[in-house]
């Protein structure tokens, strides 16, 4: 190891960093360089991207961000606002290099823990962990008629009951759509919406890796939307929202069908479900489209801290602040959740 190095990635590296990341196989969308400027501009969190280098060649990155807030306490995550991350390498030297630095970087900065959101190996299986997220991921079929016959009978009913409702998607160029829907979905939860700028930040950064689609009534209505991200081929449909009127019409059934139809006739081969908590509407949702849920690997370094985080809805202490947030004007929760959900990631 005496000539591979460790050291903080700059602006500089951006282009060096995305490469290694689109070749190397266990890294996600969620290692790429701009999730840095993200967090910064838009939430203000200090960003501590690492890589580690032999003789110039990059061989592993570990996107790391500082959360520090009174509320929440003080984390140093790979990576907030992501369902995925932790170290990718592609030599065990790099990853051990990477390691030792952010437990050294931990340690200075004081923080109460370091996370590591692996989706496949974790890490550290002595770390303690969490068994609450799982993810969906599936084969997309080369055929859309395949891909329609393989989600189970009772989903199928649902997304024909959406096609007969004469439902339409359509792209957006934009986020105030989506995030009408967004917005009013999260509230109606008791959960504070991300700032609509997170939003527009990704489109204007991921460009035609990150589409909004929306899913309107016959009239015209929009009842429905999700913003989906590319990587690969891959798609992950990440955000989502909905109207009161969209369940009735199967309008979300109707809209990750779309998003699936769509994907595979682009040649797109694999459909990410993305987390969800164990045993909550959203896991059920993607097992009846016949998805099988894979456990995360997310581990915890316990440096100040004295136990895991639970910074989540299922958390007890946070039911009153769910029932009172539901009865919130919507204005009135958009503009207060921003500072909120900043410091949840």
């Amino acid at each position: 190891m005496s000539d591979l190095i460790v050291r903080a990635a700059g602006d500089a590296d951006a282009a060096a960093w995305d490469a290694f990341v689109e070749a190397t196989p266990e890294a996600t969308f969620f290692h790429r360089y701009a999730w840095r400027t993200i967090n910064a501009r838009v939430f203000g969190h200090t960003p501590h991207y690492l890589l580690a280098e032999r003789a110039g060649r990059i061989e592993g990155v570990l996107p790391l961000v500082e959360v520090k807030s009174r509320l929440f306490g003080h984390a140093l995550i790979s990576t907030p606002f992501c369902v995925y991350g932790g170290i990718a390498a592609v030599s065990e030297a790099a990853r051990a290099a990477l390691d030792a630095r952010a437990q050294e970087l931990a340690q200075s900065l004081g923080v109460g823990h370091l996370e590591y959101r692996d989706r496949d190996r974790p890490a550290h299986a002595d770390w303690p962990g969490t068994d609450l997220y799982v993810t969906f991921r599936k084969p997309i079929e080369p055929e859309v008629e395949k891909n329609m016959l393989a989600i189970p009978r009772k989903q199928r009913a649902m997304v024909r009951k959406g096609i007969k409702h004469e439902l339409v998607a359509e792209l957006e160029p934009g986020v105030d759509g989506f995030f009408r829907v967004y917005a009013d979905n999260v509230r109606r939860h008791g959960t504070p919406a991300l700032p609509k700028r997170y939003f527009t930040a990704l489109r204007e950064t991921f460009g035609r890796d990150c589409e909004v689609l929306l899913v309107r009534t016959k009239a015209g209505r929009v009842v429905s939307g999700v913003l989906s991200f590319r990587f690969r081929d891959e798609i992950l449909p990440y955000y989502a929202g909905d109207t009161v009127e969209a369940r009735a019409l199967a309008a979300n059934d109707f809209k990750y069908w779309e998003v699936m139809r769509r994907a595979c006739e682009q040649g797109v081969r694999i459909f990410d479900y993305g987390r969800s908590k164990v045993g909550t509407g959203p896991y059920d949702f993607k097992r009846n489209w016949g998805f099988e849920p894979q456990p995360l690997n997310y581990r915890y370094k316990l440096v100040r801290a004295q136990r895991l985080p639970e910074n989540n809805p299922n958390n007890p202490k946070y039911r009153l602040f769910i029932r009172a947030w539901q009865r919130l004007p919507l204005p009135v929760a958009n503009f207060l959740g921003p500072h909120i959900v900043r410091n949840l990631g």
